[in-house]
């Protein structure tokens, strides 16, 4: 059985999209912000995505059409067919918190890091959720469309590092 059907007779059709572009052959799920959990671990076990490629996360602020502030997303890949799959969540501010995918895969550690430091969502469940890229001190996630593309002149507030003393 397909991907695709195993997801209709899991989930019904109703809760989630599919899209698929074909030449490429990249196929593409949006689901549910509070369920995106619930369908990776369900692509893990019973689909057998089994490598969790990449989380990245965008930023739709401006952006022509859209509805919703952030997508948030996941590649995934079953390394004995090939097959790869995107899953998308959509988050709105205030809330921009969804489950961690550490429990499934240790690698989405430091990729959830990354997406928290530099948006600011927050996963929820993960170990150790902090920055991994700014000082701690650092106000602010820097690819957010509304951050300014000078900064906010938080430079000058961080010691100087010489090649002396690193």
């Amino acid at each position: 059985m397909e991907t695709i059907d195993k997801l209709k007779n899991r989930f019904g059709e109703r809760a989630w999209t599919f899209s698929e572009n074909a030449k490429s052959r990249n196929r593409r799920i949006a689901v549910p912000a509070e369920q995106v959990f619930s369908y990776l671990e369900f692509l893990k076990t019973e689909c057998g995505f089994d490598l969790l490629v990449d989380i990245t996360c965008v930023d739709y602020l401006q952006y022509r059409g859209a509805r919703d502030r952030f997508g948030l997303v996941y590649c995934l890949t079953d390394t004995s067919t090939n097959e790869r799959l995107i899953v998308r969540c959509y988050l709105n501010e205030p809330d921009l918190t969804v489950r961690s995918a550490v429990p499934l895969w240790e690698g989405a550690n430091w990729m959830e890091r990354e997406v928290f430091d530099m948006y600011g969502i927050v996963f929820e469940g993960h170990p150790d959720l902090r920055r991994i890229l700014l000082p701690d001190e650092f106000a602010g996630f820097p690819l957010r469309k509304d951050y300014p593309l000078r900064g906010r002149g938080e430079r000058h507030n961080f010691e100087r590092i010489t090649r002396e003393k690193s």
